[in-house]
């Protein structure tokens, strides 16, 4: 099992992440939190890691904290929930919202994340509820020195919430919906899933 992943950061395209790890490339996905807390690209940084291993791919997930990754296992141990839906979750809502849904049975907020219908969310009340005792109540934020990808942020926004699940149209819609000049694709994502979870 590989726990953790130390190395330079070469790419950064939402949710997918490339780490240089002693000349070896890792492909990690990761929910958009690890995202806000990573380095700018070129620079070297330790992510938390989750193994999938399935009959046609060994897909790597990766975590700023321990606490994420300690909240991805809980979530893809619940009946329906896939490791795909679990960093969708983690990327629209923060733990200790989750957290909260959970305790005030709140099916209708999680029914608002992308492939979350209400019998999932009913099942994540459910199951998780015994689970709270054991899950982060601290949120990641973004460090100082996270990066802005520069090539066109629009698309690479709208292309990050099709990766996370979304409907291109939806996508497209959000993004354009919190749209500014100045932002960048990170930034449009945040406010965008923020945005989505509104409707």
């Amino acid at each position: 099992m590989i726990g953790f992943l130390r190395g330079i950061i070469l790419k950064k395209q939402p949710p997918l992440l490339l780490l240089d790890v002693q000349g070896v490339g890792y492909e990690v996905e990761a929910p958009m939190t690890t995202f806000y807390a990573l380095p700018d690209i070129n620079n070297e940084t330790e992510i938390f890691t989750h193994l999938v291993v399935r009959d046609d791919a060994h897909l790597l997930f990766g975590f700023a904290t321990e606490n994420e990754r300690h909240l991805f296992r809980t979530l893809i141990k619940v009946n329906g929930v896939g490791a795909k839906m679990a960093l969708t979750i983690l990327s629209g809502i923060e733990a200790d919202e989750f957290a909260l849904c959970i305790q005030n049975n709140d099916a209708d907020r999680l029914t608002r994340l992308p492939g979350v219908g209400k019998k999932t969310a009913e099942r994540l009340i459910i199951e998780m509820r015994d689970k709270l005792d054991g899950l982060p109540t601290t949120t990641i934020t973004r460090s100082s020195n996270s990066p802005s990808i520069k090539n066109d942020p629009v698309n690479e926004a709208v292309s990050a919430l099709i990766g996370l699940g979304y409907k291109p149209p939806e996508a497209s819609r959000f993004v354009m919906a919190v749209a500014n000049d100045d932002m960048s694709s990170e930034e449009l994502i945040r406010e965008a899933l923020k945005n989505s979870v509104r409707k």
